[in-house]
C-alpha cells in the first residue's frame, strides 16, 4: 500500500504541537522554558505563559517593574493565551490528518488544511506578540542595568510556525493528491 499524501502534512502538524505544548507548560510550570530570563545566577526571574519564577500559574500577569507595570502590558501578558489555543489547533490538525492518512478519502486531509492554517495563523499572532512583549520588556530591563535575555520559548513558537506553515503547505498539496482505489477502464 502506498504512503497516503496526508503524511507530511501529519508530520509538521504533529511537531508543531509539541513545540507549542512544550511553551505552553513554560514557567511557573516548567522552568526550563521561558520567554524572558532577567538577572543572572540564583536571582534570575524567568517569564512564561502563564507567569514568572515563583508565581502562581495564572492568566496574565505584571512584571514587577514601575515601568512595565501597565495595563497595555497587563493586557498583552493576556494574550500569551494564544500559544495553548495554537497548541490545540495543531493538535486537531493532527488528529483530522490521521484520518486523512488512514482513510480512502480526501476529506480528512482537507479538515487538516484549514485547521492548520488557522494554527498558523494563530501561532504568528502570538509569536508577534511575544517578541513585542518581551522585547518592550528586556529593553525597559537593561535600561535600568538589569541582564535581560530572550528565553527559548520564542524560538520554539518560531519554530512551530514554520512547521505548522510547512504542514499546511504540505496538506494542501496532499489534498491533490491520489486517494482510494485506481479503477479499471475495462
Amino acid at each position: 500500500m502506498p504512503a497516503s499524501p496526508a503524511i507530511p502534512g501529519l508530520f509538521f502538524c504533529f511537531a508543531a504541537m509539541v513545540l507549542l505544548i512544550f511553551v505552553s507548560v513554560s514557567v511557573p510550570t516548567w522552568d526550563m522554558v521561558s520567554f524572558l530570563n532577567v538577572g543572572d545566577g540564583n536571582r534570575q526571574i524567568r517569564y512564561g505563559v502563564f507567569g514568572f519564577t515563583g508565581s502562581k500559574p495564572h492568566i496574565g500577569y505584571m512584571f514587577g517593574n514601575d515601568r512595565l507595570d501597565t495595563t497595555i502590558m497587563d493586557n498583552l501578558t493576556k494574550t500569551l493565551i494564544l500559544h495553548p489555543i495554537a497548541a490545540g489547533l495543531a493538535g486537531i490538525a493532527f488528529i483530522f490528518g490521521l484520518c486523512g492518512a488512514s482513510a480512502r478519502t480526501r476529506i480528512g486531509t482537507v479538515f487538516m488544511t484549514l485547521v492548520a492554517g488557522l494554527a498558523t495563523l494563530t501561532t504568528l499572532v502570538a509569536w508577534v506578540i511575544d517578541m513585542v512583549l518581551f522585547g518592550i520588556a528586556r529593553t525597559r530591563f537593561r535600561d535600568q542595568g538589569l541582564q535581560a535575555q530572550y528565553g527559548n520559548a520564542n524560538w520554539l513558537t518560531l519554530g512551530a510556525l514554520v512547521a505548522l506553515l510547512l504542514g499546511f503547505c504540505a496538506s494542501t498539496c496532499g489534498v491533490f493528491g491520489r486517494y482510494g482505489k485506481r479503477r479499471n477502464a475495462y
